[in-house]
């Protein structure tokens, strides 16, 4: 068994610098992020991502283990937990930690008794590899981890081919973007880049871009939304950025506009709605295929 060590102050230089990272500047300065819950670490793990520490809730551990375990044997101990077995598998550094300790680093009241440290940061889109003429979603200015969490858990959902994340105002190593996606962040490819190099990117692959607005030229539904295809979204407050019109009005890309219907007094649906309605109907037009 590899060696744990046990925490049990608060103030303990490890759980600061744990907690930092709920900082954009500290993940941005170490390469570090956070991830909190069981389903959310499997699936990191499952996506090969390197999972450094990880911090266990004692008491929480205690009762997983069936037994009473004092705090500083818990992580001692063989955890009958998958997650916490498929760890220490992979060498993974097991800290239990007092309840106040963890309270430090935990996200909120909604956390499961873990939370893993990984190295984690979304790929440029030089690395974007897509195995796929599926279309790929691209979100632009995207500003909550809320939305950002669920456009990836619709992309994985509806097969998507990937999603973009052009001039983003959040970073998708968010530890509440991780959550929110359930994980999702790991599993579907995912590069972050500027307009500019998006536009690029439709250009050299030849990706038509359909484009979410409220004065749209098309329904929806009218526009083809299969095969080499980037569903373009822009940010609620202010929609896509000049750069794609000046890019359509000169022929670098083509761009298509398409609308929702809206029968009540908003004039456009949350970000991440939006998303979901354009990625099933191109599951529609693709046959329902997953």
């Amino acid at each position: 068994m590899i060696p744990h060590d046990t925490i049990t102050s608060a103030a303990n230089p490890r759980v600061r610098q744990a907690a930092r990272l709920r900082d954009a500047d500290a993940r941005r300065e170490t390469g570090l992020t956070l991830i909190d819950g069981r389903r959310e670490l499997a699936r990191a793990i499952k996506a090969d991502v390197a999972i450094e520490d990880v911090f266990v809730d004692a008491e929480s551990a205690a009762a997983l283990l069936h037994e009473e375990t004092a705090l500083a044997d818990v992580t001692r101990a063989t955890p009958d937990d998958p997650c916490l077995a498929s760890l220490v598998a992979r060498g993974t550094r097991i800290t239990g930690l007092s309840r106040k300790a963890f309270e430090r680093i935990a996200f909120g009241s909604r956390n499961e008794g873990l939370v893993g440290v990984a190295r984690y940061q979304a790929q440029p889109l030089t690395a974007f590899a897509i195995v796929t003429d599926r279309p790929v979603l691209v979100i632009e200015g995207v500003e909550k981890p809320g939305n950002l969490g669920a456009i990836l858990r619709t992309a994985d959902a509806a097969g998507m081919a990937g999603v973009i994340v052009c001039d983003g105002r959040t970073d998708p190593a968010n530890p509440a973007v991780i959550r929110a996606s359930l994980g999702t962040v790991f599993t579907v490819p995912l590069a972050m880049a500027s307009a500019a190099e998006t536009i690029e990117w439709c250009r050299e692959h030849g990706r038509r871009v359909v484009a979410a607005m409220p004065t749209g030229t098309a329904l929806w539904h009218e526009a083809r939304l299969v095969g080499p295809t980037a569903i373009l979204l822009g940010s609620e407050a202010h929609g896509i950025s000049p750069a794609w019109h000046v890019a359509a009005a000169t022929g670098t890309i083509i761009v298509e506009s398409v609308r929702l219907t809206m029968a009540g007094v908003a004039d456009s649906l949350n970000v991440s709605a939006t998303a979901a309605v354009l990625a099933y109907e191109a599951v529609r037009q693709r046959g329902n295929r997953p």
